[in-house]
């Protein structure tokens, strides 16, 4: 939310863009995509020593996506019986690119060495010219940065309102993938996971008014929360008069450790497919990246592979 307000007081045009997407979000018909969505990835390692993350990594932290987005991660059963029904599957699916903007081959990772120790959430890690790596064209792939962050953040988004040239994710390297620099207990992958959904036009679960009542996540089956949830929370945890169930706290846009996170609602998924429908649609059909952009047949594809406050 501060690259949020960042970008409404010095982006031109955002805030129209911001408000034509939430109009479009929700006088949009809910017809359920049948296609699955496939997204090309482009994974920017920006670190002083960026073989640090390697393949391996990389490869775990998109088998995460990809199951996450699908609804078949097996921390389902985390979720209490009265919201199990409200799963939903994305139909979104991602990959490493396997060719650049010019059509060469390419692995989809860059490693850029760089001398900036840490990286603030300003989106200088976003260009060459400040210590960083510039972003591949967003309109075709997915940019993911993962660098050292400051200040204990552990990841931020970019809106799909947003200027191109930012556009795409950053995650600290300790809270990226399952294996190698990540750290517990922000190894499982889901500071991606979170920071994708914002990509994809998701808000808070608590509707970002602080710990009030009264702020929106603009998804109708998503409980009314105050404020975040950290840490593991136990069912049911209630605020804002909302029991007997409580917070949906292992929903993917809360806070709570990585083990805690399980689940995308139908809601959610509708609001994720209104902006694969607008802003994002340029990734469902150009055919960048590989061969396989785009869309494909209903049914799962082949993978490279398998929060807290700051998020």
């Amino acid at each position: 939310m501060p690259v949020h307000r960042r970008l409404l007081d010095s982006a031109p045009g955002y805030a129209g863009r911001c408000a034509e997407l939430e109009n479009f979000t929700f006088r949009r018909p809910e017809a359920a995509r049948q296609e699955v969505a496939r997204i090309p990835v482009v994974v920017h390692v920006v670190r002083e020593s960026p073989d640090d993350v390697g393949d391996e990594q990389v490869a775990g932290q998109i088998e995460v996506l990809n199951r996450d987005f699908r609804g078949e991660t097996p921390d389902i059963a985390l979720i209490p019986e009265v919201w199990r029904g409200l799963v939903g599957d994305a139909r979104v699916e991602f990959f490493l690119a396997e060719e650049d903007p010019d059509g060469e081959p390419t692995s989809g990772i860059i490693r850029v060495p760089t001398s900036v120790p840490a990286f603030g959430t300003d989106d200088s890690v976003k260009a060459g010219a400040t210590g960083g790596s510039d972003a591949w064209p967003a309109e075709h792939y997915l940019n993911i940065w993962v660098c050292q962050l400051a200040g204990g953040v552990l990841g931020y988004a970019q809106f799909p309102s947003g200027p191109p040239t930012t556009d795409g994710v950053v995650i600290t390297h300790t809270a990226f993938g399952t294996t190698g620099t990540a750290i517990t207990p922000f190894d499982g992958g889901r500071t991606t996971t979170h920071e994708v959904g914002h990509w994809l036009n998701l808000r808070h679960i608590w509707g970002d008014d602080g710990e009030g009542c009264h702020g929106s996540d603009f998804v109708d089956d998503t409980p009314n929360q105050g404020g975040p949830n950290q840490g593991r929370p136990t069912y049911p945890t209630v605020s804002c008069a909302n029991g007997p169930h409580g917070d949906m706290f292992m929903n993917f846009m809360d806070y709570t450790d990585d083990a805690c996170m399980a689940m995308f609602t139908a809601g959610q998924v509708e609001r994720m497919n209104a902006a694969l429908s607008g802003p994002r649609a340029a990734l469902l059909t150009a055919p960048a990246g590989s061969p396989s952009a785009g869309t494909a047949a209903t049914g799962t594809a082949s993978t490279a592979g398998q929060a807290s406050a700051g998020h």
